[in-house]
């Protein structure tokens, strides 16, 4: 039987196959090399009611190390309208790994009911880049059956920092999974963890969402310099037109992208944090 991994704890995997979630264990040899993941898709034998044994893992079509979820089609990227605060190097950086990764990304800037105003321009300036954008209220439902919509039939992960209502959007959709929730930090402003490890949660509506723990900080992969640009989706059109074909876009003559950063067709801060993650490629790319 084929089915997919939803979780795994204390040396068991909980497979969801025919209907029903079937707790497994793995076989022999296969034990000692496999590491699996949420998503992973995997062929198992029944062993008796409701148990059975892992015999071989199928294919990854992609695969996140942070979340670490296998066979994602789709990152939900939440963010806060209000606190904690969005760091947007943060969402560009999750933005940016998506498109990496291949894989679709949807924006949910979350809490809008009590939104700041300093951040209210900011669904405009990412659908003007040309991602989803998805406006909701945890707390009061405004584009949860929406976002039920976006989710339903495909495997989708949930990314983003702690506190801004990862848990509390899913409970919204799903009220019976009471997935445990936290406040933001008075203190700090910052969100608490409140998940502990990525697994897969079925919907009603169908699909699969992956509740994940929070991070704050995710590094790039190995790229060649010149691919940066190519995973900012308001520069890729440019690249080719500025004077040099090996162009950086970090102040050559004649750059394209550094004069559309200027004429107010790239927002400065999203062409700040390409220079970032170009040094970061570049420093990357000495160490070896």
């Amino acid at each position: 039987m084929e089915g997919i991994l939803l979780r795994r704890y204390g040396g068991f995997y909980y497979v969801e196959s025919g209907g029903q979630v079937w707790t497994c264990r793995l076989r022999g040899r296969f034990r000692r090399e496999a590491d699996l993941l949420p998503g992973d898709r995997v062929e198992m034998v029944p062993l008796g009611p409701g148990e059975g044994v892992i015999e071989a893992l199928k294919p990854r079509r992609t695969l996140l190390e942070r979340p670490a979820v296998a066979n994602v089609e789709q990152a939900i990227i939440v963010f806060s309208l209000s606190t904690p605060p969005p760091d947007l190097e943060l969402l560009d950086r999750l933005l940016f790994l998506s498109g990496v990764k291949d894989i679709q990304a949807i924006i949910v800037w979350n809490k809008v009911d009590v939104a700041r105003e300093e951040y209210r321009d900011l669904p405009g300036i990412y659908r003007q880049i040309g991602y989803s954008n998805l406006i909701a209220s945890a707390r009061t439902g405004q584009g949860v059956e929406k976002l039920r919509e976006v989710l339903a039939g495909r495997l989708s992960t949930f990314a983003g920092p702690s506190g801004v209502g990862k848990s509390s959007l899913l409970n919204a959709l799903q009220p019976e999974l009471n997935l445990r929730t936290g406040e933001v930090s008075a203190k700090g402003g910052r969100g608490r963890h409140t998940t502990r490890h990525a697994e897969l949660i079925r919907l009603p509506g169908g699909g699969w969402v992956a509740d994940t723990p929070g991070f704050s900080r995710l590094d790039l992969p190995s790229l060649d310099r010149l691919e940066v640009a190519g995973y900012f989706r308001e520069m890729e059109p440019l690249i080719g037109r500025c004077r040099f074909n090996s162009c950086l876009h970090r102040g050559e003559p004649g750059c394209a992208v550094a004069a559309a950063v200027e004429a107010g067709e790239i927002a400065r801060h999203r062409y700040e944090h390409y220079l970032n993650f170009l040094a970061e490629v570049i420093a990357r790319e000495r160490s070896y």
